[in-house]
């Protein structure tokens, strides 16, 4: 995962994705830089756009979030109308008291 997110902060930073790069900041990092992960990263990396794929998965991560919300919602509404049923019984039994 450490080489992907050196691909990331050099993507971020604007530099170039190469392997000595990527060795620079893993070191940097104090992680033991392994040159075959390396060289299958930056091979992995050839043809992908990271902006379209950072994107796309901002897209795909808003989505699941977005559907939570209302069931959050309705959720905290329910905690709020037995909230109201406590007091409202808590009311009725201090009524009770002074008859």
């Amino acid at each position: 995962m450490e080489y992907i997110y050196a691909a990331m902060l050099l993507h971020t930073a604007d530099q170039e994705i190469n392997e000595e790069n990527v060795k620079k900041v893993l070191e940097a990092a104090g992680t033991e830089a392994d040159e075959a992960r390396i060289k299958a990263l930056i091979a992995a990396l050839e043809d992908v756009d990271i902006e379209e794929a950072i994107a796309k998965t901002a897209v795909a991560a808003a989505a699941p979030a977005a559907a939570a919300a209302p069931a959050a919602a309705e959720e905290e509404e329910e905690e709020e109308e037995e909230e109201e049923e406590k007091e409202e019984e808590a009311a009725a039994g201090l009524g009770a008291l002074f008859g």
